[in-house]
């Protein structure tokens, strides 16, 4: 759908979500920088703008700034050290967000090649709803997905029924 180097099932599932439940006149804050993903939401009409790379766990100014409705966050808050602080910053009344989900029989995401691409947090659902909801959200559509790999072995066939992805819909409190 979105090119064979694309994770289709992700993107599909995303952006079907967001558009169930943000209209393309919101403005959008998209936490991280330009990616495939914002990409893919601006040829489907979103007008949206990203973060500058600035580490947002220090440096939140820019989401503090933003006049934008929506806040979109997908696969971030696992690479920072405190997330509670950068929910706490936004200033739309609107967030989508999705995070992979911590899988029992996976330790947590680090690549071997990258020092910054890595999982401080992986979290079980529950955990992500009660910070969301602790920093001041309250979520109200969530939606799951399995991430199958064609790979061979135990782990490989757990991902077709274990859910690795969750996405949420809220609105501040």
């Amino acid at each position: 759908m979105y090119g064979k180097h694309y994770p289709d099932k992700r993107y599909r599932h995303t952006l079907q979500f967001l558009k169930k439940h943000i209209s393309n006149s919101d403005s959008i804050l998209d936490l991280g920088v330009v990616n495939p993903f914002s990409k893919i939401m601006q040829d489907q009409g979103y007008s949206v703008e990203n973060t500058l790379g600035e580490d947002l766990d220090l440096d939140a100014s820019f989401i503090k700034k933003s006049n934008a409705e929506v806040v979109t966050a997908f696969e971030i808050f696992e690479h920072l050290l405190s997330p509670f602080t950068v929910l706490q910053s936004i200033q739309a009344n609107k967030l989508v967000a999705s995070i992979p989900l911590k899988l029992w029989f996976s330790s947590a995401y680090r690549s071997k090649t990258d020092k910054w691409d890595r999982h401080f947090h992986e979290f079980e659902d529950w955990q992500f709803d009660w910070l969301l909801e602790k920093s001041g959200w309250s979520i109200i559509d969530r939606q799951k997905w399995t991430h199958p790999v064609k790979k061979i072995g135990v782990r490989p066939f757990l991902r077709w029924f274990t859910p690795r992805y969750y996405i949420i819909y809220a609105e501040r409190k």
